[in-house]
């Protein structure tokens, strides 16, 4: 395979709690992942970042809802953009932003999968499922809606019309342990694959995960990641809005990508919630950086020492 990448910024904090992720491109650049890219071999090239223009107002019955025009546009924009880049390259990576980015790059993602025939998986690394439509969200923060949404579950017709849902069954969570009861029924009526922290405890993250990409293998799906740096657990990964105790440890989540690398299968990657503002001299950047290399290749061998500044 041709070993292209593109970097896609998308600073996107419309759908989230906490003001800070528009940063998170500029962030992840910093703690160079385009360099841990090209060194890995990849030709990498750097996008730089989507921007939306004024959007004009939308109203909602569900009167908590924040920022819907917005979070709408960023929809919209960042799905043309997978769809392209999907075209052009081997394998996009788009930098969050909240993740209400998703939305959009998971539905330009399928509808170029479908294009070739093929249909999209969804590896979703959270500690949410972001499961809430618009008309089930309580808190209005849009970054809760993105599955819902490219998932084509009913109560999202106020985002743009989406071209190819993904199937629920096609989606896989790792690492849940914030589900809200609506989201709950939710993933046990469409036929969500869900894991939450107490089923990694019992039996590790390689059973869910091989299980899970046995399917993608024989279905000939496409697979796509979405990291949401609430997946971690908050003492290695400080720099998100919404942490949740408990999340995956440091060598679970490289055992994660590792595999994933090693299967085959992934040809796309979102890595979101990057809130530099609530970052520790930019550890958790750092961290995001080195579990998109591991998913890229590299090896416990090549792995730098990071100094203590």
């Amino acid at each position: 395979m041709e070993r292209t990448c593109a970097l896609i910024g998308a600073p996107v904090q419309a759908g989230a709690s906490q003001p800070g992720c528009l940063m998170g491109p500029a962030s992840l650049r910093t703690a160079g992942l385009a360099a841990a890219l090209t060194g890995l071999g990849w030709t990498v090239t750097d996008l730089g970042d989507l921007s939306i223009g004024d959007p004009q107002p939308k109203d909602h019955s569900n009167g908590a809802i924040k920022r819907l025009a917005e979070t709408s546009a960023w929809i919209e924009t960042v799905e043309k953009a997978a769809f392209d880049a999907a075209e052009r390259f081997n394998f996009p990576i788009f930098l969050g932003g909240d993740h209400s980015m998703s939305a959009g790059s998971v539905a330009g993602l399928a509808r170029h999968a479908a294009q070739g025939d093929r249909p999209l998986f969804v590896l979703w690394l959270d500690a949410h499922p972001d499961l809430h439509t618009l008309q089930s969200t309580e808190s209005g923060h849009l970054h809760g809606t993105s599955v819902a949404y490219f998932t084509g579950r009913p109560g999202c017709d106020a985002y743009p019309p989406l071209a190819v849902p993904v199937p629920p069954d096609n989606v896989c969570f790792m690492g849940l342990r914030s589900v809200d009861d609506a989201e709950r029924w939710r993933i046990t009526s469409d036929g969500f694959e869900a894991y939450d922290m107490r089923a990694i405890d019992e039996m590790g993250v390689l059973t869910p995960l091989r299980a899970f990409l046995d399917r993608v293998v024989a279905a000939n799906g496409v697979l796509h990641v979405s990291l949401d740096v609430d997946f971690l657990d908050p003492a290695i990964a400080p720099a998100v809005g919404t942490t949740v105790p408990g999340g995956a440890t440091f060598r679970e989540a490289h055992l994660i990508m590792e595999t994933l690398h090693d299967s085959g299968l992934v040809r796309s990657l979102d890595l979101v919630e990057l809130n530099p503002f609530l970052d520790e001299r930019g550890r958790t950047a750092e961290l995001m950086t080195d579990l998109a290399a591991s998913l890229f290749g590299r090896h416990i061998f090549d792995r730098p020492t990071r100094s203590m500044r």
